[in-house]
């Protein structure tokens, strides 16, 4: 998950949930049943321990069949998945804390780490690590590595990433004097210049306004910190300049508006949108939607100012804090970070793996797409861990849209918006 979703649910209407959540999880057994009474908690009558693991959106509905493989290995030790869409799974987690009762193993959005291990959701994994090879920091990307990190505790471990590289139409590039993809701040403005320049009706680059990570990623290219401590630096020149160079695909009419066609819609034909910038579930649909464009689109990693870091997103796996099977948990993360494990779960899911040694099958190597995602994983970083960063986000969404439409001067507003951060981050 990561910044695609958000985190706007509070605490109210938890009392409702509690039943739900006693039936699907319940990890504390309730002394006064009987052993049969207990039904996915504890041991059961053939002695075995179940484990109660709730997964996330689409992906959950295919983990039931990496968890069979796994009972395969670990006779003694049931998998019981609970599938919760996005929508309603931040709520079921804020119960779960407030009722101690709940999963055994939980799957959570990067951007949702900081706030569930500072209300004590999460165990503290660090002391355990060492004993599970599988779980070596060495086996995994830096960035994708820092989203399982809190106040100086291993609270998860990576599952898969996302992160964001560069769509285009090689075609329509080569047309305009680009054999390849742009690799600069200024290649990419000159490239989305001349292909605006086509015709009526025709832009350069889509840039979707309604992506958190835009203005941010743009502004760590530039060279901006994001945040000095407990400090935001939104006000200041180099992410000033970021935000700036940002809405001058507006402002000169390459990258549209309100347009209301889909992304790819846009990319195939004539190439209303020859370029565009988003995640790697983009290139199964574009494959799907558009075959007929085989051949002349491609992905490359994102262009550069003083680097080329891009946001990080996906989904790590964590031990809930009030588990009675710390044990069995930690052998399913171990055995969920294998890299046989984890491109199974590319063949199920689609979602793409968090261990670099994974990285070097050819299931991977082999398709030109998928490697420069993980080219561009090797500079990506998550959004800044911090509890309020989701408050931080819609602020930044709202801030850019009044410069985008020509409502504040960017200066103006991004004094504005370093207030308002200040103050959230203060609280």
């Amino acid at each position: 998950m990561t910044f695609k979703k958000s985190l706007t649910a509070t605490l109210a209407g938890s009392v409702l949930l509690m039943g739900i959540l006693s039936a699907c999880g319940g990890n504390k057994a309730d002394n006064n049943k009987s052993t049969a009474d207990q039904g996915n908690t504890g041991k059961g009558s053939k002695g075995k321990v179940t484990l109660n693991v709730w997964g996330m959106g689409e992906e959950a509905k295919s983990l039931p069949k990496i968890a069979e493989q796994f009972e395969a290995e670990n006779p003694d030790i049931k998998i019981n998945v609970q599938p919760l869409p996005w929508d309603t799974a931040h709520d079921k987690l804020l119960t779960a804390v407030a009722s101690k009762k709940g999963p055994d193993v939980v799957q959570m959005g990067t951007t949702w780490i900081p706030e569930f291990a500072n209300a004590g959701a999460l165990m503290d994994l660090s002391s355990d690590i060492a004993n599970y090879p599988e779980l070596a920091d060495s086996n995994f990307y830096d960035g994708s590595l820092n989203t399982t990190k809190y106040d100086g505790k291993t609270v998860g471990v990576p599952w898969y990433i996302d992160t964001r590289v560069l769509y285009y139409r090689t075609d329509l590039l080569k047309e305009v004097g680009y054999d390849q993809a742009p690799k600069t701040w200024d290649e990419l403005k000159d490239a989305a210049d001349k292909l605006k320049a086509r015709g009526t009706g025709k832009y350069g680059i889509s840039l979707d306004v309604k992506e958190q990570t835009l203005m941010f990623m743009f502004a760590r290219q530039n060279g901006s910190k994001l945040i000095d401590g407990n400090k935001p630096l939104f006000n200041e020149p180099k992410f000033v300049e970021a935000v700036d160079y940002l809405n001058s695909f507006f402002k000169d009419g390459d990258a549209p508006l309100d347009l209301g066609i889909d992304i790819v819609a846009g990319f195939k034909g004539d190439g209303i949108l020859p370029m565009f910038i988003s995640g790697p579930w983009m290139i199964k649909l574009i494959n799907d939607q558009a075959p007929e464009l085989k051949g002349k689109w491609a992905t490359a990693v994102l262009p550069a100012k003083e680097n080329n870091i891009s946001a990080l997103g996906g989904s790590n796996l964590s031990v809930f804090q009030y588990t009675d099977h710390k044990e069995e948990a930690m052998k399913f993360l171990a055995y969920m970070s294998k890299p046989e494990t984890q491109l199974k779960w590319l063949e199920l899911a689609n979602a793409l793996p968090s261990t670099k040694k994974a990285w070097e099958d050819p299931a991977l190597t082999s398709d030109p797409n998928l490697k420069v995602i993980g080219e561009q994983m090797k500079s990506s970083e998550p959004m800044p861990l911090l509890k309020p960063w989701e408050q931080v986000a819609q602020e930044a969404l709202n801030s850019f849209e009044k410069i985008y439409r020509g409502q504040s001067k960017t200066q103006d507003e991004m004094n504005s918006f370093n207030k308002k951060a200040t103050d959230i981050l203060s609280k």
